[in-house]
């Protein structure tokens, strides 16, 4: 990079992984990433900006405030700001964010969610993480509907 200087911030400071680069494990950082590699794992840039590259094949669930897809992403998504998928792009997995661009030849298989409220957010990312979690359910009791006699209902008061 030529053209680096420490006291510009504003898209100078992009890390970049080559596509030679396999990475297994977490991947996390405080600036922002030019991805062309492949990652199995989990990618957390919560405040920074992933750029998956048109050769990378990632399998991981990524966090970060912008996402942008070229290449090939196995996993979900959760971005605070927006997400594009560009045309070369194949994602499987669900999306959460704010603002999204899927252009015309993009191939997406999953669910978007998107929610201006953080908290809204913060809660399905939570319940996302742990699979096993799941939206309480009121339930709900019908009568029969065959012709036998009805039971008595009972509350539970004495």
């Amino acid at each position: 990079m030529d053209n680096y200087r420490p006291s510009e911030q504003n898209r100078t400071d992009v890390a970049h992984i080559g596509k030679s680069v396999v990475i297994k494990g977490e991947l996390s950082g405080s600036e922002d990433l030019f991805l062309d590699g492949e990652v199995e794992g989990s990618i957390e840039l919560r405040e920074q900006s992933l750029t998956v590259g048109p050769n990378s094949r990632i399998r991981a669930n990524i966090h970060a405030k912008e996402v942008v897809i070229h290449g090939k992403v196995d996993g979900n998504i959760s971005a605070s700001d927006r997400v594009e998928l560009r045309k070369s792009a194949v994602l499987v997995g669900d999306i959460a964010t704010q603002r999204i661009i899927i252009e015309d030849g993009a191939y997406f298989k999953g669910g978007i969610d998107i929610s201006k409220d953080q908290s809204v957010r913060r809660d399905q990312q939570s319940l996302s993480s742990h699979p096993s979690a799941s939206t309480p359910v009121t339930q709900v009791t019908t009568p029969p509907s065959s012709s036998a006699p009805e039971a008595p209902v009972t509350t539970g008061r004495s």
